[in-house]
């Protein structure tokens, strides 16, 4: 914890500032004076914004439809692979998406936009049928449906959206933590061959990470666009 200017920060706000600051920053270098033959930059900001349009937000939702949810989901993407990633940058050396807290905030806001536009779509009442899956044909099972459904769809859907990006980099986090601290502990101790099977499984743990950090932050976002490709269905 340490203080600037009268507030409080710890690593992780401090971390999660600087993220915000580098997405910003690089799309603003990348695009704010975009050309028709763009340079290394803007082509780098170019292939990243295509990729969760194309990849993502296209797939999910059509083109038509989802476009006006590419920036959303841009923003989500990178935000979250920034904060991933900094588990394996020297001096940081922490995901921030290893807190609760910052995950439960992103998936707070696709909850809200996915119950907004579910209610705007269908009004109040179609809203609730869309969500509890309601259809008069199930018969007596109706009610049991009904139950399950709202609850995994109001209840359990945004909590497991954010406990699946946490619970990974949190636990990709202690695995490099656990190797860096047996290969320097292992290393002092003279146990030179255990020390460098430790460090070996360090680095693959790294690139292992590198790989997790990218794939949390794509399923992030193809469930946010998931949710509201539910929210805009036609209900049956």
């Amino acid at each position: 914890m340490f203080t600037v200017g009268g507030y409080d920060f710890d690593k992780p706000m401090l971390l999660a500032i600087v993220t915000s600051l580098v997405v910003v920053g690089f799309f603003w270098a990348a695009f704010s004076k975009a050309k028709v033959v763009p340079g290394k930059l803007q082509m780098v900001g170019e292939a990243g914004y295509d990729f969760v349009r194309r990849g993502i937000v296209y797939e999910t939702l059509g083109k038509r439809e989802g476009e006006k949810y590419v920036p959303f989901m841009v923003s989500l993407f990178f935000f979250i692979w920034i904060m991933n990633l900094w588990s394996v940058v020297p001096v940081a050396q922490f995901p921030v998406t290893a807190i609760i807290a910052y995950p439960a905030a992103m998936a707070a806001c696709v909850y809200l936009t996915w119950m907004i536009l579910t209610f705007r779509k269908h009004g109040f009442v179609g809203g609730l049928k869309n969500l509890t899956g309601y259809d008069k044909s199930l018969g007596a099972v109706l009610p049991l449906v009904v139950v399950i459904e709202f609850f995994s769809n109001v209840l359990v859907r945004p909590f497991t959206h954010a406990v699946r990006l946490f619970a990974n980099m949190f636990a990709g986090h202690l695995l490099l933590v656990m190797f860096t601290v047996a290969s320097w502990y292992l290393m002092n101790s003279w146990l030179i061959a255990a020390g460098a099977v430790s460090f070996t499984m360090t680095l693959v743990m790294i690139l292992f990470e590198l790989f997790v950090q990218a794939v949390q932050a794509y399923v992030f976002v193809l469930l946010a666009c998931s949710y509201v490709q539910g929210a805009l269905a036609e209900h049956h």
